[in-house]
């Protein structure tokens, strides 16, 4: 469609818009008009009769409320606009803003506010305290003073005379004596664009706290990072031959204008996507474009379908690397480690650097490249847009970096031998790539290397000569006789490693660095060390274990991989699968599958195994749901002639049975455990929920209760339509479960017994003691005590029972 035609729709949706009678278009509607007065003022005081007091103690100062529904004589009012002071207690301080989506009631003379929502501030950056005032005069307009007198805003007006200020929905407008507006909130946007808003040249979106803003020049709209100087992370480029002046939010896309009645009308359908229903659009503290509906229900995420998670600056926090939209710190570099996680286990919160830069000692700084890591794109945009650009090469580039004490890091793009620098005063996320070198940004990260210590004065190194050297002698002896057991003890471990029955494949140290990538994506932890994931060269996905201290680790960690080694059971495995919320068949089938398991290290091996862990954390599922016991470290074996043996305590509190604290230890502790394991599985919560009232927080107090009064179906899992309609079945297997927990040991059924009653080949034991007892174990470390307890054989199973389906 060319210009001229343009013209024409842009004149018919002109005489469309204003010859169509006005109650049917105009939305917004007069609510308040003030006429201007040098006396007028408000005060943002919670004593005043139209301060609406809240709960926790913060307030609204009403000034000019958009009523849509209100009852004076029940004390009702419900509102979706409102302009007004907003006092926050946590922050102790007020904006002057306009709000929506507030209700109140007037009953005993308390307020309760709804889902507040600010679209528009005058002071986002200078909140004011209790009892400051806004005043409303012919001649500035609107001027906000803090209580100490102090201006913090004003209208700026230009020396015109304001005759009167109206309130429409979402607009706030100072009027002269022709009605026309001189001044309104629409031009001065904060962080949020309201349905029909523009966005006019040189005017910003910034998002709360001002890192991020949008704003359109002749260039485009640019997203950037507000640091110093400003970096884009989004740029959506705008066709030269159009003069555009505007963008505007639209009920079904953000459009470009040329003149007000010109559409460039690439909204939808180039870029961004329709908006259905949509009424708000918020750019938010992570950088996001979001757009919402009337109930503040998000209906699009603008810009992340074109830059991804990655793309964001904030995503992985400072020095972080993006990949796949997961976040780790940079890699090992020469061996070392330049860069920490900010909090373990939040990887998202980003990294710092080990060692803190530090400008007095800037000759110890070096610039660290790394592989296969880029920045955010700071190609194609044009000349004049605020970045730090350079062109020159590479080597100037990094000592132009070393130079400048704010410069943080180098980021080089160029196949020739001068190219584009960009120096960097504050580090960003980072993105992995597999582009090759010359098609991606070059990465230098300006690290503190330690400095070499300073050399002793002559004299004191004298002195410590002479002080040490009487015990050099002993030292050269000490050191010998320590090396040369610890060559025996290796030897001895290597001999007993490849003595040890059904020993796996062994792997080096360094196998295993270069196996799971310098140990860099962390599945998960448990008492003895951390599991990264790795990659065999075949392809096949590992798990590998690093050990965290030594000494009776090490033991229990040998016994993990003998029992590993000489077991092998379709329900025995080392992987893991995320979670997932289960309807009753597939928790039937994770129950059959856990009790065959430890039937098979009950009965069936050579050696029994007692695995004295049994947790929902050691049982995985597969692709199919198939659950595997896993986590061997605590394991016991004992031979079938062996009467007792001595170990120590180990387990999970919460898992562990009562006998415990007797130190009569059989693998009737596994039973205990799993009884506990097919509750949780039952009742869809943990064994101790402290979200859970206090009377309600531990499982087995709250089983024993609802059996007394005949309330088991209370606990079938709540959250799952499928169990409560399964819930006669269900409530059966809740009393294998209360078998299953007997206090005393020998009442307990073994854990072939448990498989034929889940196979409803045996009925369920019918005088059962319902005191059902979990103490708190004693000097618990780590799942390991010191304490000292013997593993002795259980009642000897009859040859019914071993010879029975499994």
């Amino acid at each position: 469609m060319g210009i001229s035609c343009w013209v024409c729709c842009g004149f018919l949706l002109y005489l469309a818009l204003f010859l169509t009678p006005f109650p049917i278009l105009m939305t917004a509607q007069l609510y308040r008009h003030q006429i201007a007065n040098s006396s007028t003022s408000w005060t943002n005081s919670p004593s005043t009769r139209d301060s609406l007091k809240l709960g926790d103690g913060s307030f609204l100062k009403m000034i000019y409320p958009s009523i849509s529904n209100y009852d004076l004589e029940a004390g009702y009012v419900d509102s979706d606009c409102g302009c007004g002071f907003i006092y926050n207690r946590t922050s102790n301080s007020s904006l002057f803003a306009i709000f929506v989506d507030y209700i109140y009631w007037n009953i005993n003379s308390t307020y309760e506010l709804v889902s507040p929502e600010i679209l528009w501030s005058a002071n986002p950056k200078n909140p004011v305290s209790i009892n400051a005032t806004l005043k409303f005069t012919s001649e500035r307009g609107l001027v906000l003073q803090d209580a100490n007198g102090t201006e913090v805003w004003s209208t700026d007006i230009s020396g015109k005379s304001v005759a009167g200020l109206n309130f429409t929905e979402y607009n706030l407008m100072l009027l002269d004596d022709n009605q026309a507006i001189i001044w309104q909130s629409f031009d001065h946007p904060t962080d949020t664009l309201v349905l029909g808003q523009k966005l006019m040249r040189q005017q910003q979106l910034t998002s709360e706290g001002g890192l991020f803003s949008i704003s359109l020049t002749s260039h485009g709209l640019f997203a950037y990072v507000n640091s110093n100087p400003p970096q884009p992370y989004f740029y959506y480029e705008i066709d030269n031959l159009y003069n555009i002046s505007y963008v505007q939010f639209l009920n079904q896309s953000l459009a470009f204008f040329e003149v007000d009645l010109l559409p460039y009308a690439i909204g939808k359908q180039l870029y961004f996507d329709s908006f259905p229903l949509s009424q708000y659009m918020r750019l938010g503290p992570d950088g996001h474009l979001r757009v919402f509906d009337a109930q503040w229900t998000q209906v699009s995420d603008v810009i992340t379908p074109n830059i991804f998670d990655c793309g964001y600056p904030t995503f992985c926090g400072n020095y972080g690397v993006c990949t796949n939209g997961q976040c780790t710190c940079p890699g090992l570099i020469s061996g070392l480690s330049y860069f920490k996680q900010i909090k373990e286990r939040r990887p998202e919160l980003g990294c710092s650097l080990v060692t803190p830069l530090s400008c007095e000692a800037s000759k110890n700084q070096v610039l660290l490249e790394f592989e296969n890591i880029t920045y955010l794109p700071l190609t194609n945009y044009p000349q004049d847009v605020n970045i730090d650009r350079r062109s020159i090469s590479l080597a100037s580039c990094k000592l132009a970096c070393l130079k400048d004490c704010s410069c943080k890091a180098a980021i080089f793009n160029s196949s020739n031998r001068v190219g584009s620098c960009y120096l960097q005063s504050q580090n960003f996320s980072l993105m992995s790539t597999d582009a090759k070198p010359e098609l991606y940004f070059k990465v230098y990260i300006k690290v503190q290397n330690v400095p070499p210590r300073k050399r002793k004065h002559q004299l004191e190194i004298i002195l410590g000569s002479s002080l040490t050297s009487f015990f050099i002698l002993f030292l050269l002896i000490g050191t010998f006789i320590f090396l040369f057991r610890k060559k025996e003890n290796a030897e001895a471990e290597e001999y007993y490693l490849d003595h040890v029955p059904g020993m796996p494949t062994r792997y080096s140290y360094d196998d295993l660095q270069v196996i799971t990538d310098n140990f860099n994506k962390e599945l998960g932890g448990g008492g003895f060390g951390t599991v990264f994931e790795g990659t065999l060269v075949d392809g096949t996905k590992v798990a590998v274990k690093r050990l965290d201290g030594f000494s009776q680790i090490k033991k229990s960690f040998l016994a993990e991989v003998e029992t590993i080694g000489n077991t092998h059971h379709f329900n025995l495995v080392f992987q893991k699968n995320p979670e997932m919320l289960l309807d009753w068949q597939h928790r039937k089938k994770i129950i059959m599958d856990v009790g065959r398991g430890l039937t098979y290290l009950h009965e069936d091996c050579r050696q029994k195994i007692v695995h004295l862990d049994i947790k929902p954390h050691n049982i995985l599922l597969d692709e199919n749901f198939n659950a595997k016991v896993s986590d061997f470290g605590l394991s016991k074996l004992v031979d079938r002639d062996q009467s007792q043996v001595v170990t120590t305590m180990r387990g999970t509190p919460g898992y562990m049975a009562p006998e415990w604290l007797s130190s009569v230890i059989t693998e009737k502790v596994d039973v205990y455990s799993f009884g506990v394991v097919l509750l949780e599985i039952l009742c869809g919560r943990r064994n101790l929920d402290r979200s859970q009232p206090e009377e309600a927080m531990h499982l087995l107090d709250l089983f024993k209760k609802n059996i007394e009064e005949d309330r088991l179906l209370d606990l079938v899992d709540k959250y799952s339509e499928d169990m409560q309609l399964h819930g006669a079945e269900v409530v059966k297997m809740m009393r294998l479960a209360a078998w299953c927990l007997q206090n005393d040991y020998t009442k307990r059924p073994s854990m072939s017994m448990v498989v034929k009653v889940l196979e409803d080949a045996m009925n369920i034991e019918s005088e059962l003691d319902y005191f059902f007892l979990n103490p708190p174990l004693p000097n618990m470390r780590a799942g390991v005590d010191d304490q000292r307890v013997h593993v002795v054989d259980a009642t000897p199973l009859l040859p019914s029972i071993l010879s029975g389906p499994r």
